[in-house]
């Protein structure tokens, strides 16, 4: 995890707490006032003041504001943030009747339903994040207190540059909250104020987790009478610290009032500043080295021993791989205190900042991208934002990316590569598997394919699965992908091997930690990840349960670290003392120190089988790896990506969509079944195809097609929706309407559309199914090879053992109720399948 201090950069807070309304009556009126948010805005005002994290002058309070002045706020602190900028809003929030998009009401809101403009004097949730978007914040943290809070989670992911942003909401998607009494904070407010006054460092995450446990234990309901749960989204191991409050302890022992700080002591040996070159050094945070549109590279001059005085030290900004992220890190704080990087004067020559974005992102933006990203000109290409700054070194995990940038760069590129001939470390790409279905001899564990692998696994245990990191993420992904593809391998095929719920974890680190999650699940699962990572751990692994063993297919190419030097056009006033610096930095990662490094965290030699440090093996992993394809190829590499972005191409989703009487309470609203599924609808395009099924037994069929399966206008499909969907009374066959799902969904010889079915219920019927009945379901879901998610409306409906829960798993899906913000989920869901709207 890495938690950014933003302390000694301008932050800025903005608190927007809407307690007044301009327009509260019938029949375009809000619901009323608010007055427990006038306390709300007061409280966090105090609670972040005593944090220490942002001074008096940085926290605005806007107090019911009209939508023009908070707008205005908004871009004012954006403008002025550089650490952390905090946007908290408490008031109404609504949604329209789709729930695909938030709105922050402000004083003078309106609601005119049916209009083209539902909310006006209301912000778009959207909007607000285009506006946080042009702050140059390294962190942006927003905390919505209002109805429909979660509402604004798929709206966070819609973003490219969602890395920044870290989203707290006081309650999930479609639901609406009580104020609590008049007289103090919201229920959700008080909460968060307590934990951010608690002793010690708070950080996002804290806030979180906290709020959570905190609203749980008060055991308290939303509008419609379910559970009462915060939700949070940020991106794996991103944080900031918001607050700092000393312990007792330390506020009362040896605290000294900095306005009223005693004369320094009397001694030659202390290096006491006077106050006029005090000033000079701290005024050196401010000043901008400019080298080509290189920002910020100086930090404040530092004090040795005696009267010495350093110099800012020059900065280096090394991108790499996600999953090398932590050990180049390593290395890089290693060197930092190295005697190669200490000058005769005792002062450091250089200081580096390490940073990590998507493989592929960085391989476009290097090849294509690269005078937008010296001189950003468009805001929807923009690296600067969407990867970080422009870097002085590049460490790829295989030397393929460099050739893949350096083969379609295009001609007039900004930036120059030069990568070094031989790699910095190596480590095989492993199928880690649980021990108690791993292959027992050294021959089940190495000479084969991938693909023979997995099946080796479904053999040794039938509920086995394998799942692979983003490989438009990480390169681990990628390189796996290049095996699963192999020569006699179709794409489809190969992508239903590693099917799952939900997106596919970022990086390989993030796949191991999530796996813990669900038990049944981690010890079902193996994961295709580097073998160091089984040697170096990951932040989680005192949470893992399931051991794993390293398995070593023959076909998949390994991590290979690549030093390669990035030379931007103008940026030439320090060449020299920078060529210098990455000189001596890349010489010590292939020195001895910095090789230890690599050893520690359980890399391989580049050239030679066995590991760096075999005396420190890891559990699980083998002492002298096989003989295995070692480095990737640049055409493989390009050919996997190209396969497996066509493999996410159009797909086709066919909903069965529950209308036996019993869902007559869980049939309106955006929470309702057709609110669900229209909802959903925003992860398909225009080239997906997707229909749906009414399921009731009328007229002697078990199901009625409301929209028969082809591609739809989403406007057209919701108003078929809103004309021909109805509760029926009838009784459900989920039996004979899944049967005939299975049929409709099977897959032609030469269709590699990804396809999904989607069920939502109330599980009533599901659960009046026979053992007979049930089990020929299950069988028809795992003969068909078809996801199939299941909505349930009912709490509890996913639990472990019911029928929809096992009805999910055979198809390979994801069973969704009440606790998992289906909303949301489903979105998701759909989204993978299809292409997402224009």
């Amino acid at each position: 995890m890495i938690r950014l201090d933003p302390r000694g950069k301008p932050n800025r807070a903005l608190l927007v707490g809407v307690s007044e309304y301009a327009h509260t009556r019938p029949p375009h009126g809000v619901p009323g006032g608010l007055p427990a948010v006038e306390h709300n805005v007061d409280r966090l005002r105090e609670a972040l003041v005593r944090g220490r994290v942002f001074g008096e002058q940085e926290i605005t309070v806007a107090r019911s504001p009209s939508l023009e002045h908070f707008e205005r706020s908004l871009l004012s602190a954006a403008a002025k943030a550089e650490g952390v900028l905090l946007l908290y809003f408490a008031g109404h929030g609504a949604i329209p009747s789709a729930g695909d998009e938030l709105f922050l009401q402000m004083r003078n809101a309106r609601v005119v339903a049916g209009g083209k403009a539902v909310f006006p004097g209301a912000e778009p949730f959207t909007s607000v994040l285009a506006m946080l978007a042009t702050s140059p914040a390294r962190r942006i943290v927003v905390v919505l207190d209002c109805c429909f809070a979660g509402n604004a989670a798929w709206v966070r992911e819609t973003l490219s540059d969602k890395h920044r942003l870290l989203l707290m909401m006081s309650v999930q998607a479609n639901h609406r909250i009580d104020a609590g009494d008049p007289g103090t904070p919201t229920p959700y407010t008080a909460e968060l104020v307590r934990l951010l006054e608690e002793e010690g460092e708070t950080g996002f995450l804290d806030l979180a987790e906290g709020m959570r446990e905190r609203m749980a234990a008060r055991g308290l309901s939303t509008v419609r009478g379910d559970g009462w749960e915060p939700q949070w989204r940020a991106e794996p191991g991103e944080d900031v610290l918001l607050a700092v409050r000393p312990r007792a302890s330390e506020e009362h022992e040896g605290a000294t009032d900095p306005e009223t700080r005693p004369d320094p002591p009397d001694d030659p040996g202390t290096p006491w500043l006077p106050l006029a070159l005090r000033t000079v050094l701290l005024l050196g945070l401010l000043a901008v080295l400019t080298a080509g549109t290189y920002g910020v590279i100086g930090l404040v001059g530092y004090l040795r021993g005696g009267d010495t005085v350093c110099a800012p030290p020059l900065e280096l900004r090394v991108l790499t791989d996600p999953d090398l992220e932590p050990t180049i890190r390593a290395a890089a704080d290693a060197h930092l205190t190295s005697e190669a990087n200490t000058l005769d004067d005792g002062c450091r020559r250089t200081g580096i900042t390490v940073y990590s974005a998507g493989s592929s992102d960085v391989v476009t933006a290097l090849r294509r991208q690269t005078g937008t990203w010296q001189e950003p000109r468009d805001e929807d290409v923009n690296p600067q934002r969407d990867i970080g700054p422009q870097p002085d070194i590049w460490i790829p995990a295989s030397r393929a990316d460099f050739a893949r940038v350096v083969e379609g760069q295009d001609t007039d590129a900004v930036a120059v590569l030069e990568a070094a001939a031989e790699p910095l470390a190596y480590s095989p790409v492993v199928l880690a598997v649980p021990r108690d279905f791993a292959a027992d001899d050294v021959e089940g564990r190495t000479g084969l394919p991938l693909n023979r692998m997995i099946e080796d696994l479904a053999e040794r245990d039938e509920d086995a699965r394998v799942r692979r990191p983003d490989p438009e993420f990480t390169d681990v992904g990628l390189l796996a992908t290049i095996g699963l593809y192999g020569a006699d391998a179709s794409v489809a095929a190969a992508e239903q091997r590693v099917a799952q719920p939900g997106p596919p974890s970022p990086t390989a680190a993030e796949l191991l930690c999530t796996l813990p999650d669900h038990e049944d699940v981690d010890d079902h699962t193996a994961a295709l990840v580097p073998e160091f990572l089984m040697r170096s751990g990951v932040g989680c692994d005192s949470t893992t349960r399931t051991r794993r063993t390293a398995q070593y297919p023959d076909d998949v190419p390994g991590v290979a670290p690549v030093f390669a030097r990035v030379r931007w056009q103008g940026a030439d006033r320090d060449e020299e003392a920078r060529d210098a610096s990455v000189a001596a930095f890349q010489d010590w990662l292939a020195g001895e120190q910095g090789q230890a490094v690599f050893a520690d965290d359980g890399f391989r030699h580049p050239y030679k089988w066995e590991l760096m440090d075999p005396d420190e093996k890891a559990d699980g992993v083998l002492l002298t790896s096989p003989v295995l394809d070692r480095f990737a190829r640049r055409d493989a590499m390009e050919a996997a990506l190209k396969e497996y972005r066509a493999a996410g191409g159009p797909g086709r989703v066919l909903y069965l969509l529950d209308s036996s009487l019993s869902m007559r309470e869980l049939w309106k609203g955006p929470s309702g079944a057709p609110g669900l599924l229209k909802q959903s609808l925003g992860g398909l395009g225009g080239q997906d195809e997707y229909g749906v099924w009414a399921v009731a037994n009328t007229g002697g069929r078990s199901y009625e097609p409301l929209l028969e399966l082809g591609p739809h206008r989403r406007a057209d499909a919701e108003r078929t929706l809103d004309d021909r969907a109805r509760v029926r009374d009838a009784e459900a066959d989920p039996h004979d309407a899944l049967d005939a799902a299975f049929e409709a969904m099977e897959r032609p010889g030469d269709d590699n559309r990804r396809r999904l079915i989607v069920y939502l219920t109330d599980s009533e019927d599901s659960g009046q199914l026979s053992r007979d009945r049930l089990d020929d379901v299950l069988s028809g879901a795992r003969r068909a090879e078809v996801p199939v998610t299941v909505v349930s409306l009912t709490s509890g409906g996913c639990d472990p053992g019911r029928p929809d829960r096992l009805i999910a798993d055979a198809g390979q899906g994801r069973c969704l109720d009440s606790g998992d913000d289906p909303g949301t989920a489903l979105r998701d869901e759909v989204a993978r399948t299809g292409t997402g709207e224009e």
